[in-house]
């Protein structure tokens, strides 16, 4: 099955704007006039891509990676069927894939055409890094803070739940300091996508408990993958967040920039929707679309931490600081013009990608 290109494609954002204390999903999509046949990257490009191939065919069995959106999508269990059959990927059997609402039964909330895309692209991304994995979606009630705290507490209670991945975000406010709370599961690997907006800070990516990602440009000729910083990847210097012991002393020639607070991001992996990944949904825009945004990426990190089998022992996002040897350094391109490493690509660490890209699950 050969890819289709992506050229001449007309992208929009899946979730609107929202108001203080309420998040958006970070998913941008778009839709070919054919959409009866997937266009965009498919598995075997991102397992390729990211050195997964082997770990994704042989990992993941008896973990469980969690999805945490807001709303309902009813045809969430079907259309992961359909991406799953398309590409030869196992089949989802009893006790693969589970829906609940965020307190843990199964009235689920109003569905919401925006956030059900954003749910089909969470759960084909899963399926396309660890296909052996099992999933947990998690609805809640609504897009607020609020209630998508409730759904990740609830996902994080879950029996078999390795890691949570959470796909939102909006403005950082003061009390996101005690908020924060909700993020803090030790033994679980929590990753939040870091924006689609370009340079500045969201919360929840801006927690010192989460794995926060960043967006990179993944390209491909001839069979062979590389990446620059993605201008639309989410990055900077959080507002009220403190900075952690493992980004002490990070790019050290300019530690004044981002002298005590939390830098974003801390890994990352594609989310230009112009190298974007194929998506199944018939909820809304019936059919295959092209999908990008950070929303991409943080499920592919939160598949590849449970192919690593390695959350037992990490301590929130500090895992990958000591393991840059097995990441995908990005060097270039930038999200903005903040005159330094926090929204430019940089040898070693950056704002944007921060330590890199998977280089197989050795970095998680």
């Amino acid at each position: 099955m050969q890819r289709a290109s992506l050229s001449g494609l007309r992208f929009e954002h899946a979730c609107g704007a929202v108001a203080l204390g309420y998040a958006r999903c970070h998913s941008i999509w778009g839709r070919r006039p054919n959409a009866s046949s997937p266009s965009g990257y498919f598995p075997s490009n991102l397992q390729t891509a990211y050195n997964l191939t082997s770990a994704s065919s042989t990992n993941g069995a008896g973990e469980t990676v969690a999805i945490v959106d807001a709303y309902d999508d009813p045809k969430a269990a079907s259309d992961l069927a359909v991406y799953r059959q398309t590409f030869s990927l196992p089949a989802c059997g009893s006790g693969c894939f589970t829906k609940i609402n965020q307190t843990g039964g199964t009235r689920y909330p109003r569905g919401n055409r925006g956030w059900a895309e954003e749910i089909s692209l969470d759960l084909d991304m899963v399926s396309a890094i660890c296909p052996k994995c099992n999933i947990l979606l998690v609805e809640a009630k609504t897009n607020s803070f609020a209630n998508l705290a409730a759904a990740v507490d609830e996902a994080a209670s879950v029996s078999g739940v390795v890691a949570i991945s959470n796909s939102y975000g909006g403005s950082e406010y003061s009390s996101e300091v005690s908020d924060q709370s909700h993020y803090n599961h030790p033994g679980k690997a929590v990753t939040v996508s870091s924006g689609d907006s370009g340079y500045g800070v969201e919360f929840p990516a801006a927690s010192q408990y989460v794995t926060a990602v960043g967006g990179t440009t993944l390209s491909e000729r001839s069979g062979t993958y590389s990446e620059t910083v993605w201008s639309g990847a989410g990055s900077g210097c959080s507002a009220y967040i403190a900075q952690q012991s493992w980004q002490n002393n990070l790019q050290s020639s300019e530690s004044s920039v981002c002298p005590s607070h939390r830098m974003v991001a801390d890994v990352a992996a594609d989310a230009d929707p112009n190298t974007g990944v194929a998506v199944y949904d018939s909820y809304h825009q019936t059919g295959w679309l092209v999908f990008g945004g950070t929303s991409v990426a943080s499920p592919i990190i939160s598949s590849v931490y449970a192919l690593a089998g390695n959350t037992s022992t990490i301590v929130y996002g500090s895992y990958p600081y000591s393991h840059t040897s097995s990441l995908h350094d990005v060097t270039s391109g930038s999200n903005g013009s903040c005159g330094t490493f926090l929204c430019t690509g940089e040898v070693g660490y950056d704002g944007p990608t921060g330590e890199g890209t998977p280089n197989g699950t050795g970095g998680f």
